[in-house]
């Protein structure tokens, strides 16, 4: 909890400095109010003691504890607000960090662990920021001031307070040794149950297909009930603080006017009206000091919960980046001055992923020149999506040379060298929103954002193939992911990457078209319409690198020849990496480099490779005819 604290800002530390006043004022004001109490007691004893005194004593009571009532509320307040606006930093900080993750990063946290790092563990922090902070702060300066107040008012009562403190401390201490234990896993055992949660949810047509409910039902419940044991075993430990508490107190405030009785009677006449006047304090100064110590055995209820979630979110945030920026934007020139797009080249490239002790690739060399179309292929596991990663820098090649535009990956800021390339994944990724915002996805910068406070009226849309889409989209406006209205020029670029893609012939039928609405992950749309989309979205940004891994796998054999041959002409200055399992897919390449266990085996054109490669002979002949080899 200390080191989280870095996160606060200045203006959260002046306010909670500010809320450090107002606690001091409402603990001077709180043990104010014995004092008058003693005073009000001496004037009901004293003979000829007028009712007006009463009163005005009475009256400074009321005052006092008003005052110390607006502390406690200006206190209270502080403290949430700070906490509110402190959280909402720490998720912004989370998000972004994650955000910033590789593949290797985010490998070491699970899914289900970083949404509740994310939601429970932040929220536990304000639950203690709010609560605990000034029972933290408030309870030992209490506690001081109180023993400061009633020392050297009576041996006796010192000894009772001292015992009853004993007790209390005892008690507290056996309690926390063992929830403590508890308390540091209950977070894993939450991060447990959101895993299960999320993987039933995820899988739910696997579970169903394979008559897998009971066995998915044991799973949760073992999980459920491993959490719900937990939070019983420390809900219990806890609820017996409170009446442990209540009994303390109710002990101390009978042994003191057992106590005090007892001197009262063994006094003279003169000490009588004097020893009960203190009496009366030291029994509400020592029901205070018990209270502070009460509070702060409510702050360990919360401080552990909260000192593991800032733990766990230290850990995200801690975390840096293996990927980090080079400080190039700019690819390098041709010897005519004129600059290089859309090369890539590998030399004596060789991979391994951080937990594994074998290379995934070894010694790749090849280039891809600009408005060349370069296919990858091989069995499962050769290494193609490794490959293709590498552009990217979703990896770092362990050995070797990346490079992009005569310019080595690490050397570009990573948004620079992002920008250059169109990334269509294996497992195609639909946002919620429309179709618009799933293709006019990413920085948007260069496509025409509409400017702030221009209206939906002041953009006319371009016009579509029939007259009543026309009409139909003039009345449509799409927006972009992040909630930006597409501009005309936004639009006529959907449009066109969607036509190349070959979405527009399920799009036009859609309801509302490029308005139509993609729910999360893309649910309501089958897997080959999610490919489409998701070449259209790499189209849309005009790069000038395209990547393809394994992104024609679920076309039919007509729509992959038709989306071929449109990016082919419309994409055709760009450089294409096509990964694929389909010989089909890629034996029109400008040059296909086949890979087994890592290596390069072969590259060439179709026909080249066809005799003098042996792996990629062996593919082919799995899948084509003997006509079509002959071919």
């Amino acid at each position: 909890m200390v080191r989280i604290c870095k996160y606060l800002s200045k203006a959260e530390w002046f306010q909670l400095f500010i809320g450090l006043l107002f606690i001091v004022g409402g603990v001077a004001l709180q043990l104010k109010l014995p004092d008058y109490m003693a005073d009000i007691t001496k004037l009901v004893e004293t003979p000829g003691s007028e009712m007006h005194d009463v009163w005005i004593a009475g009256g400074k009571m009321l005052a006092v504890a008003l005052g110390a009532m607006l502390t406690t509320v200006a206190v209270g307040f502080i403290t949430a607000r700070v906490s509110a606006s402190f959280t909402q930093r720490l998720r912004s900080l989370q998000f972004r960090r994650v955000e910033s993750f590789g593949p290797e990063e985010l490998n070491r946290f699970s899914t289900a662990s970083l949404i509740t790092r994310s939601t429970n563990d932040v929220t536990q922090i304000q639950m203690f920021l709010t609560m605990g902070l000034l029972m933290l702060v408030q309870s030992p300066i209490m506690a001081v001031w109180a023993i400061a107040k009633i020392a050297g008012k009576g041996v006796e009562w010192t000894a009772a307070t001292g015992v009853s403190l004993a007790l209390v401390m005892g008690a507290v201490a056996i309690i926390m040794v063992l929830v403590m234990p508890k308390f540091r896993s209950m977070q894993t055992l939450t991060d447990n149950i959101n895993r299960v949660a999320r993987e039933n949810l995820t899988g739910l047509h696997v579970v169903r297909a394979y008559n897998a409910e009971d066995y998915q039902q044991k799973k949760f419940d073992k999980a459920n009930t491993d959490l719900t044991d937990t939070q019983l075993f420390t809900n219990r430990m806890m609820s017996i603080m409170m009446p442990l508490m209540n009994s303390v107190m109710n002990g101390l405030t009978l042994a003191v006017y057992w106590i005090g009785a007892y001197l009262i009677d063994a006094a003279g006449l003169t000490d009588k009206l004097t020893l009960f006047s203190n009496m009366v304090v030291f029994s509400s100064y020592a029901i205070q000091v018990i209270m502070s110590f009460l509070m702060m055995s409510m702050v360990f209820v919360l401080w552990p919960r909260a000192d593991v979630s800032a733990k766990r979110i230290l850990e995200v945030l801690d975390t840096t980046p293996r990927i980090t920026d080079g400080e190039r934007t700019q690819g390098a020139n041709n010897p005519d001055g004129t600059p290089i797009r859309g090369r890539v080249e590998f030399r004596d490239v060789s991979f391994a992923y951080p937990d594994s002790r074998e290379p995934m690739l070894e010694h790749v060399s090849f280039t891809a020149e600009p408005g060349q179309t370069v296919a990858f292929i091989g069995s499962t596991g050769s290494g193609k999506t490794t490959l293709v990663n590498l552009v990217p820098r979703f990896y770092d090649a362990t050995d070797g040379q990346v490079l992009v535009d005569g310019v080595n990956v690490k050397d570009y800021t990573v948004q620079s060298l992002r920008d250059k390339i169109g990334y269509v994944p294996q497992q195609s990724v639909m946002f919620k929103g429309t179709v618009a915002s799933n293709v006019a996805f990413g920085d948007k910068s260069q496509a025409g954002v509409r400017p702030a406070g221009q209206s939906v009226a002041d953009i006319e849309l371009a016009d579509t193939s029939t007259p009543q889409g026309c009409e139909r989209e003039k009345a449509l406006r799409a927006q972009s992911g992040n909630g930006e209205m597409l501009s005309d020029a936004q639009m006529a670029d959907v449009r066109q990457a969607v036509a190349v893609a070959k979405a527009d012939e399920f799009v036009t039928r859609m309801d509302g078209m490029y308005e139509a609405d993609i729910a999360q992950g893309g649910t309501n749309v089958s897997g080959g319409q999610k490919q489409r989309l998701s070449i259209a979205r790499a189209v849309w940004r005009h790069p000038e690198i395209l990547v393809f891994d394994d992104s024609f796998s679920a076309l039919d054999f007509r729509t992959d020849h038709d989306v071929r041959e449109a990016l082919a002409r419309e994409a055709g200055d760009a450089t294409k990496l096509i990964v694929a399992q389909r010989i089909g897919t890629i034996m029109d390449a400008d040059r296909i480099i086949v890979l087994d266990q890592g290596r390069v085996v072969g590259q060439g054109t179709h026909k080249e490779l066809l005799g003098t490669c042996d792996v990629y002979r062996q593919i082919a002949e799995s899948q084509l005819s003997e006509a079509e080899l002959a071919s």
